[in-house]
């Protein structure tokens, strides 16, 4: 599975950016966005780090 941002409450702050220790979240034409072929939900880390950090609580679990 991967973490997927709702583009209706995003903001596009960022602060989940610099936290994807996959490298997973961008920017595509001011939208932010979680590619889920490398997202791997922070297995390693416990809980996924971007939520932990979105002051919007924008990003769930994808379906």
């Amino acid at each position: 599975m991967a973490m997927k941002i709702d583009p209706d409450v995003c903001t596009a702050c960022g602060d989940c950016e610099p936290e994807c220790p996959t490298v997973s979240i961008s920017m595509k034409k001011g939208v932010v966005v979680i590619n889920p072929s490398s997202c791997d939900e922070c297995v390693d880390e416990g809980a996924p780090r971007c939520v932990a950090v979105c002051p919007v609580d924008c990003i769930s679990q994808a379906a």
